[in-house]
């Protein structure tokens, strides 16, 4: 395609995650097929950068290639994962194990799915520290209680003793990102993470989402099929179709002057409100 920018990933000392020519692909009845197609893009420390696409575009895949979740049936076939310099294409399981958690933190699209129906959710945060830390029982407890507070659960003392069902879509979704953010991890995943919510709820969780980043420091990496979603947490935008990266570039650029035709259609397809809507008339009866 001619036009677009495709910004090319690097080791710059501001670069905490670079993604370069990432291929995966999966067994299918009919053979094996690539899903993305030489995927790559950077996330600069401290900052949000926001993948967008349409189902079906690879940005849920990219994610799990990054973690080393990337389903039994496919594998990556090319390309590098270079997290604060280490490849995470060629790491081991035991290593991928350490750095997520601790150097990566992610944050699902379905909190109540995620979530252990069958254990508290002060379990559940306590079981992620004794995994990842060397923080004794009682500094567990304490850190629990924090990060509840930190992500505006109200009474968290009481809430701890709770289980996921007693909890709204939005809480819920406040849980997922305290457990992501119990090892202060440099980076943050996360995937469609306001979806199910309404936009009352979603505004808030951005809102959660944009104040930690600025207080922790940490880097986030968003993925979204939403652009209303982009223009309020972007610095960088990665547009992905079809497996593969059309478009990436500072957010105020991409969604003011896109580049390529998909782009373009994407950000035609929003709702506007200066604009008014059709009016359709019934023809009258004959």
């Amino acid at each position: 395609m001619t036009g677009m920018t495709i910004a090319e990933p690097g080791e710059g000392k501001n670069t905490l995650l670079a993604v370069e020519d990432l291929t995966v692909g999966f067994r299918t009845a009919r053979g094996y097929a690539d899903v993305l197609h030489a995927v790559s893009f950077r996330v600069e420390q401290g900052r949000t950068t926001c993948v967008v696409g349409e189902s079906g575009s690879g940005k849920s895949v990219t994610c799990q290639a990054i973690l080393g979740l990337v389903p039994r049936n496919g594998r990556r076939t090319g390309g590098r994962i270079l997290f604060a310099g280490m490849d995470l294409a060629a790491a081991d399981e035991a290593t991928l194990e350490r750095i997520r958690g601790r150097g990566i933190g992610m944050v699902f699209q379905d909190p109540l799915g995620s979530l252990n129906p069958l254990h508290t959710v002060g379990a559940q945060l306590r079981e992620t520290l004794r995994l990842h830390t060397d923080l004794s029982e009682l500094q567990r407890q304490k850190r629990a209680l924090d990060l509840l507070a930190m992500v505006g659960i109200p009474e968290p003392e009481q809430r701890l003793a709770s289980y996921v069902h007693q909890f709204s879509g939005g809480m819920a979704q406040r849980i997922m990102i305290a457990m992501a953010l119990a090892c202060e991890p440099q980076l943050l995943i996360a995937d469609e993470p306001t979806t199910a919510l309404d936009v009352t709820i979603q505004a808030q969780i951005l809102d959660l989402l944009n104040r930690l980043k600025a207080e922790l420091g940490m880097a986030i990496l968003f993925i979204t099929h939403d652009l209303g979603v982009v223009a309020e947490m972007a610095d960088t935008v990665v547009v992905m179709r079809h497996g593969r990266v059309v478009e990436t570039g500072p957010a105020a650029r991409v969604l003011s002057a896109p580049e390529a035709p998909y782009t373009q259609t994407l950000l035609a397809a929003m709702p506007r409100l200066d604009v008014a809507a059709p009016v359709y008339r019934q023809r009258s009866a004959r």
